[in-house]
């Protein structure tokens, strides 16, 4: 055993159990949650025997401190078949706490359970959180699913849409904090899902504020019609404005409402594709520690077959690399789609410059009303050159996440 090792198993008499930054552990339940396997570092953290551990539930090791409204989460998702990742405090046996960034995965017919030692930025906060939100369930006896909204309300006034965003962003950060802890070299592949990650936010953000200016629009050309009909001859120039911005309004307003907004649009499918990729590429380097930990550690496991946890720690990584390499497919086609719609609607705003123009020299040829018409001609270029600049920053970002992926 290594002076590391022999730092490592000296456990203190209270506080925290001995749980280093560069380690990973994992265990793995049946569908019930009762525990089928784990690895050394899982075995001697908790401080139970394996002969304890193997066939128990694994609310063995749960903390009182911890708000019933986060395993109310936890079972949700996990039993819909999905993954998901959460700050844990557990306890040992000896009474010692340990915790957790702990990432769930199904398995078969159960679950995996890794888990790092959390460092980041966010951390401090969540432990905040968890302290009022056991308050409220022992004060005022919130149930499981009420605290659980409780942590969905905080999480939104934090920024984030739903806990899976939350949760995509926490590992993340966790990552990167432990990268830079143990002074390793950043995560390239990580940080560059974190930077597409924000450009799709802000593509969004983007997309949100054309919509209110194609809404603000919408007026400009009925009341172009209105003074048309008073001062020109059906099919003048003014009229002419008014039906190619009534039309272009029109169409544009179209392919919004179908590709943006609503959650199965392009911009939802991008947005919910990064951070999904991100999130399965955080699991899979988390994964392929745990298959590291576990060749490294050359103890006993009890009666646990290594060889075959290697293969389930393999065999999940695999397929949740495929899983990420599916997302950015996605990713890929629906920003492709997204730049060629853009370009096509900004070739059609320039070409109306044109027409504006022709009604601004109208404008002065007709003093009594040119005053009105030169002031909505004026208010229709400034809404064409900001939705002009906005439609490139769309295809920009849209440009930048496929470069990014490629």
């Amino acid at each position: 055993m290594s002076f590391v090792d022999r730092r490592i198993e000296v456990r203190p008499s209270t506080g925290e159990a001995p749980f280093a930054l560069n380690e990973v552990f994992f265990s793995r339940t049946d569908s019930r949650g009762v525990i089928e396997a784990g690895n050394y570092v899982f075995q001697r953290v908790s401080h139970y025997e394996w002969s304890e551990l193997i066939g128990a539930p694994h609310k063995l090791i749960r903390n009182p401190d911890m708000p019933r409204g986060v395993f109310q989460l936890f079972w949700d998702t996990i039993q819909k078949g999905e993954t998901i990742g959460a700050y844990v405090k557990n306890s040992s046996k000896d009474g010692l706490h340990y915790w957790v960034y702990a990432v769930v995965i199904p398995c078969g017919e159960g679950y995996l359970s890794a888990r790092i030692k959390p460092c980041g930025a966010q951390f401090a906060e969540v432990q905040k959180l968890y302290a009022n939100l056991l308050k409220l369930e022992q004060e005022e006896g919130l149930s499981p699913e009420d605290s659980a909204e409780v942590l969905k309300t905080w999480l939104h006034e934090k920024g984030f849409e739903s806990y899976h965003q939350f949760a995509v962003d926490a590992l993340c950060q966790e990552l990167l904090a432990r990268d830079e802890g143990l002074k390793k070299p950043v995560d390239s592949k990580i940080a560059g899902l974190r930077t597409m990650m924000g450009n799709a936010r802000t593509l969004i953000q983007e997309t949100e504020g054309l919509i209110q200016d194609f809404d603000a629009m919408h007026t400009i050309p009925h009341n172009l019609r209105v003074i048309a009909s008073r001062i020109e001859p059906s099919g003048g120039p003014v009229t002419v404005l008014s039906q190619n911005y009534g039309a272009m309004s029109r169409e544009m307003g179209d392919w919004f409402s179908k590709h943006v907004m609503g959650k199965n649009s392009n911009f939802a499918a991008i947005r919910a594709s990064v951070e999904n990729s991100l999130f399965v590429e955080c699991m899979a380097r988390i994964l392929t520690e745990c298959d590291a930990q576990l060749q490294s550690e050359r103890r006993t496991l009890g009666e646990i077959d290594m060889e075959n946890e290697r293969s389930i720690l393999a065999e999940l990584v695999t397929s949740q690399t495929k899983r990420a390499q599916k997302g950015m497919a996605s990713v890929d086609l629906e920003a492709e789609r997204i730049v060629r719609a853009c370009h096509v609607m900004h070739r059609h705003f320039l070409g109306l410059s044109s027409t504006r123009v022709l009604c601004k020299i109208e404008s002065a040829r007709l003093p009594q009303s040119g005053e009105t018409l030169s002031d909505i001609i004026d208010q229709l270029g400034a809404f064409q050159e900001r939705i002009s600049h906005r439609l490139e920053t769309i295809a920009k970002l849209s440009g930048e996440i496929r470069s990014t992926e490629e």
